[in-house]
């Protein structure tokens, strides 16, 4: 998957396949989003509205966490 396949679709469908995501599925969509924000792109306010889809999925599934299982995750992958 990459990141203008996420952009390409409707944010309604986005946000009810995000509920359906593995944990490791919605970090690797994070991932790949801000990779894209990083770089000199167009289309950032999407990318930024996506970004903000996938961290109040990943708050709804890890309450009080912040974005901390994300961080782990992100440091296990290297």
């Amino acid at each position: 998957m990459i990141a203008n396949d996420l952009l390409n679709e409707d944010v309604s469908d986005f946000a009810t396949r995000l509920e359906a995501m593995t944990s490791d599925e919605v970090f690797a969509s994070m991932s790949l989003l801000e990779k894209h924000s990083e770089d000199d792109a167009s289309d950032r306010e999407g990318t930024l509205s996506l970004i903000t889809l996938v961290e109040e999925e990943i708050e709804r599934r890890f309450p009080g966490q912040m974005l901390t299982p994300y961080r782990d995750w992100k440091k296990d992958q290297l």
